[in-house]
């Protein structure tokens, strides 16, 4: 069997990607980068692991029937709904999993936004594409954001903006086949300007973090109130977790396309195409 590493058109610049495909291939593996959306492009004799697809916010349903019809899929169909939206924040805090505060306002919805510092972004989106914070005296500036994506046929994600990013960052947990490979700081990127949010940007705000019990304790937590939604491990996983006033919580779980920055530890490219080896 193949296996096809699902990108985006124009994507070349995931730096995982050249990384998982050198690993593959040290496995015996044949495989290759495959864009989800191509046309000529053929699914059925290839399990088909899911990397940087990252233009599909601008069309969720249209990739949502892609990974519906791909008979052998990493991670599987059930995960790739359930994550691309950011409904399952409310889901995670209804499983009783520590959650940064989260309210969805619906395209019909009228707003009503939380005080003090916020962050306004859409409820499909990839990093911090359409996404911003606003401090306590924009609440025009942040109904107006809300007010764009709605129009636009899209929902909005409102969250209180968590302080402590802005001195420590969020730390992002990465997981392969259930179990911690390394752990990444993230530094603050909504205290600037959108427009200067560039790859080379968001690989200057990353560092490798050292490793913390307790934090990986929490990533496999959360990874566990979500077992239902999957028959074996997860492929990969990345619990962001940031601190709050009463203890660390979740701001996203990533089980679709995050970066998983192989190139700051690479046993977990190894570890990435030894498990993808395992699964055929």
């Amino acid at each position: 069997m193949r296996v096809l590493v699902a990108t985006c058109a124009g994507e070349r610049t995931d730096p995982d990607g050249p990384l998982l495909l050198e690993a593959l291939a040290a496995e015996g593996l044949e495989a290759r980068l495959a864009v989800w959306d191509d046309p000529t492009e053929t699914w059925d004799d290839a399990l088909v692991v899911i990397r940087s697809t990252w233009d599909y916010p601008a069309r969720p349903e249209a990739f949502l029937a892609w990974a519906k019809g791909v008979p052998r899929l990493l991670n599987p169909y059930p995960v790739v709904a359930y994550s691309s939206d950011k409904h399952y924040l409310l889901d995670l805090a209804r499983r009783a999993v520590p959650v940064v505060e989260s309210h969805v306002v619906e395209v019909d919805d009228t707003p009503v936004l939380p005080e003090g510092d916020l962050v306004v972004k859409p409820v499909v989106g990839v990093g911090s594409i359409d996404a911003a914070r606003y401090r306590a005296g924009e609440r025009e500036a942040a109904l107006a954001h809300v007010a764009r994506l709605t129009r636009a046929g899209r929902a909005a994600l409102v969250q209180p903006y968590v302080a402590s990013v802005d001195v420590e960052g969020e730390t992002a947990v990465v997981l392969v086949d259930g179990e911690v490979t390394h752990l990444m700081r993230k530094g603050a990127m909504l205290n600037t300007d959108e427009r200067r949010r560039s790859a080379h940007f968001r690989l200057e705000q990353m560092s490798l973090a050292a490793r913390d019990a307790a934090l990986e304790g929490l990533a496999r937590d959360v990874l566990a109130a979500v077992a239902d939604l999957s028959e074996e491990p997860l492929l990969y996983a990345r619990v962001d977790l940031v601190r709050t006033e009463v203890g660390w919580a979740v701001l996203e779980l990533e089980l679709v396309e995050p970066s998983l920055f192989l190139g700051f530890h690479p046993p977990a490219a190894r570890r990435l195409a030894a498990a993808v080896r395992a699964r055929l």
